[in-house]
């Protein structure tokens, strides 16, 4: 997203269906698209899939990304961190005229929906999900609202990687299979850190307004340079996870396909190198994103591969 005047928007712009869209911030939507993937396909090889239970185990956890991310909005707006000239997508309140009670609402509704889907899955997996998805909901809530936001802390890549990258590669397979193997729960590491990154590419760019308005994430507690420096070599570490178990036989050598998915890793990295202004950092962001969804397209790929020969 880019830099946006500051004129008023006109009645038809606040209309748009664009604006919708950029409000759930849809980059960030295959952090929950591909772990689903993932952990259904890993289902796959083991036993039949109830294919029923992956959508509504996908749209679920699409509504509460985009939940994630209204909620960051709203509260970005009431800390004073959202403004006209901010740099990012969203900013439905400060650009568009949107009231933040229209943010927080349609935040709450979709966490609704996903509750009752929530249900739906408990119901015919197990009651046992229904804490884990509540400890789910409550983290995405928490990241960016409550006293000390998530987001504000060096935490904020962990949680999301863990929750969003892990935790739901895990619970797609064990609402198939109803257990949790610790084949999966090492395949699902690259997912894990590659999650975390582009929460990492995000703090990266705001790196400089985000130390202006006291906040310490991980980024600001490492510098803009040693930031970019564990970047890279936690997606060094996630493709050499890959290699190595599949040289340990762990998983089938298809999922080798992942390593194609490093020219965008790289890519990624290097658009932050040297770069101070956020709205230079903008593709690297992109390109981290992506970087999560073509390799666990590949993972899935190779996956299918494995599961049909």
């Amino acid at each position: 997203m880019s830099i946006q005047s500051n004129s008023v928007p006109s009645q038809q712009e606040k209309r748009s269906w664009k604006i919708w869209w950029e409000l759930i911030r849809p980059h960030t939507l295959t952090a929950a698209f591909v772990p689903v993937l993932i952990g259904t396909l890993l289902a796959l090889i083991a036993e039949e899939v109830n294919w029923i239970l992956f959508a509504a185990m996908l749209i679920a956890s699409l509504l509460i990304q985009a939940a994630t991310n209204l909620f960051n909005e709203y509260y970005d707006f009431k800390r004073g961190l959202d403004t006209a000239e901010s740099v990012g997508i969203g900013g439905g309140i400060v650009r568009h005229g949107m009231t933040p009670k229209l943010i927080m609402n349609l935040a709450l509704s979709f966490y609704a929906i996903a509750l009752l889907l929530g249900v739906y899955i408990c119901a015919v997996s197990s009651w046992w999900l229904a804490a884990v998805g509540l400890i789910c909901m409550l983290t995405g809530y928490l990241y960016t609202g409550g006293p000390i936001p998530i987001s504000s802390t060096p935490f904020g890549e962990l949680f999301s990687g863990f929750f969003m990258g892990y935790v739901i590669i895990l619970i797609a397979y064990f609402i198939q299979t109803g257990d949790v193997s610790g084949i999966v729960a090492i395949v699902a590491i690259p997912s894990l850190i590659l999650v975390g990154l582009i929460n990492m590419s995000n703090n990266l760019r705001d790196h400089d307004g985000d130390k202006a308005n006291g906040r310490r994430t991980l980024p600001i507690l490492l510098g803009r340079e040693k930031g970019v420096r564990f970047m890279v070599i936690m997606f060094a570490i996630a493709y050499l996870w890959v290699i190595v178990i599949v040289m340990l036989g762990i998983i089938t050598p298809w999922i080798l396909l992942t390593l194609f998915s490093i020219p965008k890793a790289t890519k990624a990295t290097k658009g932050f190198v040297g770069k101070t202004i956020p709205i230079e950092m903008m593709p690297a962001m992109k390109a981290t994103a992506q970087t999560n969804t073509i390799f666990g397209l590949l993972l899935s790929i190779g996956l299918l591969i494995s599961y049909f020969v």
